[in-house]
This record gives structure tokens, C-alpha cells and sequence, in this order.
């Protein structure tokens, strides 16, 4: 993945967006999303396992796992291989990754999914984590309905 740097604002934080993925990647994960329902978790994580790198993909597995806690692992995985992504473009542990950058959204869905996970199965502190990473990411908010 190409590296990407770090976009100076002159109202605050620097912003980090992460680069553009594979059009492959894209284009296997699209096609696996659109597989029948005893297939389609199969060829997501075939996806996953060609591109582990790929945060949509690990989101995808998050969204397609049997119950909060197989959720949790794969959102934290996301989230893990998001937090070495970002570091290849050029964050520095702090500053925006905001919503409106559409290749930062694979982070950010997996933050958003181990929120959500980590409420599920009662882990209220890193619930909490999420939640205050999420706002400091991206104070605008990432929506509801991811």
C-alpha cells in the first residue's frame, strides 16, 4: 500500500488518510459479499486470507461471525492491522482519520464493530475506549448505521 502523508490543517490535528487498496481486493471482497448465505463467510475469509491486510475485509468477517464474541476477535484484528496501517501512512498516535476519506473507513468501522462487541459481551472499559478513540478520530462522528 502505497504511503500517504500526514495533511497538515490549519484548524487543528494533522489528518491522516490512510491510502487506496488493492482493486483486486476490492473487487474479490464484493464478489464474496454477494455469494449465498452458507458460502458467503467462506469466501470472505479466503478474501482475508489473500489480503490480511485489508481492513474491510476483517469488518466484513466481524459483520458475518456467529455472536459478539467471534465478532470481537475479528473487529480487534481490524482494528490491530488499522492501527499498522495508519502508522505506514504516516499517523503519529494522534490527529483526525476522518469519515469523509472513504479508505479511512475500514479503520474506523472496525473501532466502530469492537465498540459494539466489546458492549455485547459486557467489556464496558473498552467500550468506553472505542467510544473516546472514536471521537477523537473524528469529532464530526462516524454514523449510526455502520
Amino acid at each position: 500500500m502505497p504511503e500517504h502523508s500526514i495533511h497538515l490543517t490549519p484548524t487543528g490535528p494533522p489528518e491522516t488518510i490512510i491510502g487506496p487498496y488493492d482493486a483486486e481486493a476490492l473487487s474479490a471482497l464484493s464478489e464474496a459479499l454477494e455469494a449465498g448465505a452458507p458460502d458467503k463467510k467462506i469466501r470472505v475469509a479466503e478474501v482475508v486470507g489473500r489480503w490480511p491486510r485489508f481492513l474491510d475485509g476483517w469488518v466484513a468477517m466481524g459483520q458475518l461471525a456467529d455472536g459478539p464474541v467471534e465478532a470481537y476477535a475479528y473487529f480487534r484484528v481490524g482494528y490491530h492491522r488499522g492501527l499498522d496501517t495508519l502508522r505506514a501512512a504516516g499517523w503519529k498516535g494522534s490527529g483526525y482519520v476522518r469519515w469523509s476519506e472513504e479508505t479511512n473507513r475500514g479503520f474506523l468501522r472496525s473501532l466502530l464493530g469492537l465498540h459494539r462487541a466489546a458492549a455485547a459481551i459486557g467489556e464496558a472499559d473498552e467500550q468506553e475506549r472505542c467510544a473516546q478513540f472514536l471521537m477523537q478520530l473524528d469529532p464530526s462522528g462516524v454514523p449510526d448505521d455502520e
